[in-house]
């Protein structure tokens, strides 16, 4: 038997016979825009791993890159004198030797790496100075390795220099 006061609280009261629905799509609500958001971060910290990991990758193919142009130089100066100055070449393996090509190699299918090598020219005062600012210093060269890939629709690509002379003359 239903007590007369509780009848009457019922009577009085009939908008709370809904409130428990109005509870739990509320509850979801704010559970749902959690889980979105926890997806969200965990989407972008994955994004920055990757483009993090690429130029992590991208900077011990310019190191490798220039430890093939010593290679070539240790081997024999004219490896390097020899290049055409200004024409890009790109680094391959042959499976026991490293190669030049002017035929594009891409690394790992996403990064495409260049040697440049410059003349370098010097003043009285045996400084190095712009092109046909001063002589022609056929014992130095300036190579430049870089680094290109496409990440999202744009190109990223790292350079790194460095001068090499003939020192073995």
């Amino acid at each position: 038997m239903e007590s007369l006061i509780t009848k009457k609280k019922r009577l009085q009261h009939p908008t709370l016979a809904g409130f428990g629905l109005i509870e739990i799509v509320v509850g979801s609500a704010v559970l749902s825009l959690s889980l979105l958001g926890i997806s969200f971060y965990y989407q972008q910290a994955l994004s920055v791993s990757q483009r993090t990991a690429h130029t992590v990758q991208a900077a011990f193919l310019m190191e490798e890159g220039i430890e093939v142009a010593k290679f070539f130089r240790d081997n024999a100066w004219e490896n390097i004198s020899n290049l055409t100055a200004g024409t890009p070449y790109y680094l391959s393996w042959t499976g026991s030797t490293w190669a030049t090509s002017t035929t594009n190699v891409f690394v790992d299918g996403l990064f495409e790496r260049t040697l440049v090598a410059e003349n370098v020219y010097r003043d009285s005062n045996d400084d190095i100075v712009p092109a046909g600012a001063g002589i022609l210093d056929v014992g130095t060269k300036k190579i430049t390795i870089s680094v290109a890939w496409n990440e999202k629709g744009a190109t990223t690509t790292k350079n790194v220099s460095t001068y090499f002379t003939d020192f073995f003359e």
